[in-house]
């Protein structure tokens, strides 16, 4: 079962980060891969078991499914219910810490899940890579031009 975990450090603080992860509808508006994202039967983006439906850039779809989220502990949980990448039981955590040294944040981001056999490397570092890595310089971005 592969495990990814991917963490960095985000010159911004951990509230202003979080402002903008919080939102479990808000990735197509930094992330790269996302074009459009919806939650599903118009609930709450931050409603625990809301559903958001989102197309990537390839035209692909999936639908993702909000766990646990907590603001005192700034950090979500989520599983993928339905997409055309071979990743089952996908579920994925990301946490905020404070990095007072500059009042930075750290982001730690991580999942497992099972692919089918041969594929575990390849999937990983997709993840790694393409979602992960990503989103953290994507976030970088997105920060920057919102000062």
């Amino acid at each position: 079962m592969p495990h990814v975990v991917k963490s960095t450090i985000i010159d911004a603080p951990t509230d202003r980060v979080w402002s903008v992860l919080r939102d479990f509808n808000g990735h197509d508006r930094w992330h790269p891969a996302v074009a459009t994202s919806a939650i599903e039967r118009a609930q709450s983006s931050d409603r625990i078991g809301c559903v958001r439906r989102f197309r990537l850039a390839d035209g692909s779809e999936l639908r993702e499914q909000l766990l646990a989220l907590s603001d005192l502990e700034q950090s979500f949980s989520y599983c993928l219910l339905d997409t055309p990448i071979p990743l089952f039981n996908y579920v994925a955590h990301v946490r905020l810490l404070p990095v007072t040294d500059g009042d930075r944040t750290f982001w730690h981001w991580e999942s497992r899940f099972t692919t089918p056999a041969g594929e575990e490397k390849r999937l990983a570092e997709m993840v790694g890579e393409e979602i992960y890595q990503a989103g953290f310089e994507a976030i970088r971005e997105h920060l920057r031009e919102a000062v």
